[in-house]
């Protein structure tokens, strides 16, 4: 992995100067509505664009339909995800039609897409602005033009990102937080867009990340979550990634979790963290996304069915107890029905707490969006179904497995079903409802587990006797 440059002390000063600018203005929008659409990744985008956006003197609008300014961060991994983005795009140019002066902004993975700003420019002129993954912490400056130019702004770099500290935030949770600690990816699956619209690996500092970390343990944070399209593959300052692992484990910060992960570079001493540090979580994402030894070369995915069960095996040793989950794509260009059913005899074997299952999807400029594809849709259809129906169950048995068990939730909401109840996770990533009240988000209960739904965990409070 190639260092990358990080963007310069002056030049997010000059970004704050444009905050100011905006701010100062008499015609600017007066409130705000993020539409955050994908991963966790653009979740932290999100929160970025929000610190930014309050900074210019902008309040969060919860109604989108009463904001002044609306943005879209949106995603392009999968094509409902890209038409899901554009659908709401113009569903705007109606809400405008009624509120001229609304401002209307698309960012994202999706509009680094080759050729995509072009056609937004040209089809919908009635976005403000466009710009894209690489750009983002100019955010400040691209509204300040729009609202003085009085003009559409469309900015989408083609070069890689850099490495961007120093951009303000607001955070949805004071105690459960996302930590990106690099960008990019440099795998080139076939059937991926990532690195063509997120860019290749490019990792921030230890010492950037450390403290991150230590300002959010300061603010209250009892959970950090640590983000990277493929966090195995980290180098900052030439420190691997366990080795990041261990010097944050040392701050005290409760609970440590991460995510995605590459098979290919989870490394011994990486696994060895779960059996070793006190604050790992016993919880890994691990994408086989197929259980053929073809249908992942021609994923180039650079590992074998044998090694990804070697890596479970290794795993489960050093950690019996962690929860695995993973993302599985199901007709691959070319798949047969013997490769199917290896996926579904891998799934049987892992027994995975959870899986993300999709049918492929193409993605214009990469490799396998040109492989022949001659298996009807009705019969991937009827696969998927096969490979949810298994793991639906093994999901069930899994959590069945914790009734009984007196389990440390850190509560995170009052549960949307039941008002009189809270949620809130497991170390091991599972989700428990429990009666409760909201004076107790954020805080870690004990919690007995008495019944496993098909997704979700039912208990009761632990009352320590005085």
């Amino acid at each position: 992995m190639k260092e990358r440059p990080i963007v310069s002390d002056q030049e997010m000063l000059r970004q704050q100067e444009f905050m100011k600018l905006v701010k100062a203005l008499d015609a600017r929008p007066q409130s705000y509505h993020i539409v955050s659409m994908g991963c966790q990744m653009n979740e932290r985008d999100s929160e970025s664009i929000a610190g930014m956006l309050n900074e210019m003197g902008m309040r969060h609008e919860p109604v989108r339909e009463q904001a002044d300014l609306i943005l879209y961060n949106t995603c392009c991994v999968r094509e409902n995800a890209e038409n899901k983005a554009l659908g709401n795009v113009i569903w705007l140019k109606e809400l405008k039609k009624d509120k001229p002066e609304l401002m209307i902004c698309v960012g994202g993975c999706m509009t680094q897409e080759k050729g995509m700003a072009a056609m937004m420019k040209r089809r919908y002129p009635f976005i403000d602005l466009v710009y894209g993954t690489h750009n983002l912490y100019k955010l400040p400056e691209y509204i300040y033009r729009v609202l003085t130019e009085k003009r559409p702004v469309v900015e989408v770099m083609d070069i890689d990102g850099e490495v961007v500290e120093g951009m303000p935030e607001a955070r949805k949770s004071r105690f459960s937080a996302f930590v990106n600690i690099m960008y990019g990816c440099d795998n080139f699956c076939t059937y991926c867009i990532v690195p063509y619209v997120r860019g290749r690996e490019r990792s921030r500092t230890p010492e950037a990340v450390i403290a991150e970390c230590l300002r959010l343990q300061d603010e209250g944070a009892q959970e950090i979550m640590l983000l990277g399209q493929n966090v195995n593959s980290y180098r900052g300052g030439g420190a691997a990634f366990a080795e990041l692992l261990y010097r944050i484990d040392k701050l005290g910060i409760p609970r440590i979790r991460f995510m995605t992960s590459h098979p290919k570079d989870l490394s011994d001493e990486l696994i060895a963290a779960f059996g070793e540090l006190e604050h790992l979580m016993p919880q890994l994402h691990l994408p086989v996304q197929a259980g053929s030894d073809e249908v992942l070369r021609r994923m180039n995915r650079s590992y074998s069915r044998e090694h990804y069960l070697a890596l479970v095996e290794k795993l489960r040793e050093m950690c019996p107890e962690i929860g695995l989950t993973s993302d599985i794509i199901v007709g691959f260009p070319g798949e047969t029905l013997s490769q199917f059913e290896e996926t579904l005899s891998l799934v049987s074997a892992v027994r995975f707490d959870a899986a993300y299952t999709f049918i492929y999807s193409p993605r214009a400029g990469t490799r396998a969006a040109a492989y022949p594809d001659e298996t009807p849709y009705a019969v991937k259809s009827e696969r998927i179904q096969r490979l949810i129906d298994l793991q639906q169950a093994i999901s069930l048995e899994v959590l069945e497995k914790q009734v009984g068990k007196r389990e440390r939730v850190l509560v995170e909401a009052v549960s949307t079903r039941d008002s009189a109840s809270v949620g809130g996770k497991t170390p091991r990533g599972h989700m428990v409802n429990f009666p409760g009240g909201a004076e107790l988000i954020g805080k870690f209960v004990d919690v007995e587990i008495t019944s496993a739904g098909r997704n979700t965990l039912r208990g009761r409070q632990i009352i320590s006797e005085a």
